[in-house]
């Protein structure tokens, strides 16, 4: 069974060691995706703006792993403050539509200061995995 490793360019891949997204066997498990540029990794200040990136970030992963937002599962929202969650739920309600996943929001510290949300998804897709070069 190949598994297909989808790096996403954020400077925190490689200090850390991870990459954004494993794909295998029919799953797809993303780490948990901030709102900042990988580009500049400059972060909004915005907990919306960040939510934003963070969903484009992943829908990109999920992409590359030959699934979308309706193959979505399970859902992680890792936030600092609670209370921001709200101001993101119409985002999110757009992002999985039709085929809303199990969720769980936990508050807890994030790896930067600036950073108001995280979010970690698990996806199942139905057709074959793309092959691996």
């Amino acid at each position: 069974m190949p598994i297909k490793r989808i790096a996403s360019g954020s400077a925190y891949e490689p200090k850390i060691g991870y990459c954004r997204a494993v794909a295998v066997d029919g799953r797809v498990l993303e780490s948990g995706t901030t709102g900042n540029d990988h580009a500049t990794m400059a972060t909004p200040e915005s907990v919306v703006d960040q939510c934003e990136l963070a969903l484009g970030h992943i829908a990109v992963a999920l992409q590359n792993a030959g699934a979308s937002f309706a193959d979505v599962v399970r859902v992680n929202y890792i936030l600092p403050d609670r209370g921001n969650f709200e101001e993101c739920w119409p985002l999110l309600r757009a992002a999985f539509g039709d085929n809303p996943p199990a969720a769980t929001m936990i508050e807890a510290g994030l790896i930067d200061p600036a950073m108001k949300i995280e979010i970690e998804v698990t996806a199942f897709v139905t057709a074959r995995l793309p092959q691996i070069a």
